[in-house]
């Protein structure tokens, strides 16, 4: 029978040493469950075939077809990809919506004597289960959000609290962007879909009976929408302020963000749609510091111009509680690690 979960931690405990999403790649490709390995017994071009089929001349055609396709592929998938496997290997395998794609493989697996099963209702379950968790339900952690004006490495901080042993979410670092204006990263951003599978596999990873700090964002991470229950608990968390001085971030930030300001192009084409904004004036002074190669006083000018007023406004808005300010000179390793080991204290003490 196939296996069913009630929610989505219990999914993701699931136990099983490998976990086997059958699906074409460009399903995978959207989305999957974390961890799994797509073993494809229909690929794209083949699933496309037979849905056509079964649309234009007949399902019993395109069921034989796909029968066919199905254990060719499962065939060569044993052969090669899973071939080193013992014979006390337990995999959980899954497709669309737990039928047929997933039933044939799972059934070939078990005959050969490996403990093969199958998720019931397939990635359509599971998409249900992170809609629920990540949608429908509170989010069973304490939020606290690391806040500060742009350039403060607060992203850099959560990397040295986890050293520490602080549970932390990088935001930021699931959705593969920077959070702001310049802050597209190689490779672009993962799916919506995606996006939601790292971040609740993220949380579940976590023990709900102590607090989890996180960078305070916007609704949006570039592209990427934080999921209601993600939003509110941000929304509600009391806020450690990072302070630093305008030299130390625009020093800092010049080196963070040196792929872009080094793409001149790319950085005209992300500057000049501010000018409805910011006033042509200003946008012109920053493309003049652009042109002449001034990277630190650029960084400056945005911060001052743009980056630091809107943070204000935002502020004025938003108003939150305050556990603590840290106030770090210099945003160099020294600096961070210090910070780190005070943001530390200050949890301990809640």
């Amino acid at each position: 029978m196939a296996l069913k979960f009630k929610d989505l931690p219990q999914l993701y405990a699931h136990g099983f040493d490998t976990v086997i999403d059958v699906r074409s790649p460009a399903e995978f490709a959207e989305d999957h469950l974390p961890g799994a390995i797509n073993l494809p017994v229909l690929d794209n071009e083949e699933r496309a075939r037979v849905g056509t089929i079964y649309k234009q001349q007949s399902p019993f055609l395109a069921r034989k077809l796909g029968a066919a396709l199905v254990f060719r592929n499962a065939a060569n998938h044993i052969e090669h990809r899973l071939s080193h496997h013992k014979g006390n290997w337990r995999p959980l395998v899954y497709c669309w919506r737990g039928g047929q794609r997933s039933g044939s493989f799972t059934w070939t697996l078990q005959q050969i004597g490996w403990q093969a099963d199958v998720v019931d209702g397939g990635y359509r379950t599971y998409r249900r289960l992170v809609k629920e968790y990540l949608y429908d339900q509170p989010l069973p952690f304490q939020l606290i959000a690391l806040d500060g004006f742009t350039g403060t490495a607060k992203t850099e901080l959560l990397h040295h609290l986890d050293r520490r042993g602080v549970q932390v979410v990088d935001l930021e670092g699931l959705a593969n962007h920077r959070g702001s204006l310049l802050g597209e990263r190689p490779g672009g951003q993962p799916s919506q879909k995606a996006f939601e599978s790292a971040l609740s596999a993220a949380f579940c990873a976590l023990d709900p009976s102590r607090p989890v700090v996180v960078e305070a964002e916007s609704s949006k991470i570039g592209d990427r929408i934080l999921p209601p229950s993600v939003w509110t608990a941000m929304c509600a968390a009391p806020r450690i302020h990072i302070d630093a001085p305008l030299s130390a971030r625009s020093a800092y930030l010049t080196r963070a963000y040196d792929d872009i300001l080094s793409d001149t192009e790319r950085l005209r084409d992300r500057l000049s749609p501010l000018r409805s904004h910011r006033g042509h004036e200003v946008v012109d002074g920053w493309l003049n510091l652009m042109s002449s190669g001034d990277k630190q006083a650029l960084t400056r000018a945005l911060m001052e111009q743009h980056y630091d007023p809107a943070y204000a406004k935002s502020q004025r808005q938003h108003p939150a509680k305050t556990l603590a300010r840290i106030e770090i000179a210099r945003l160099d390793g020294n600096g961070l690690k210090g910070a780190a080991d005070r943001i530390k204290n200050t949890l301990d003490q809640l």
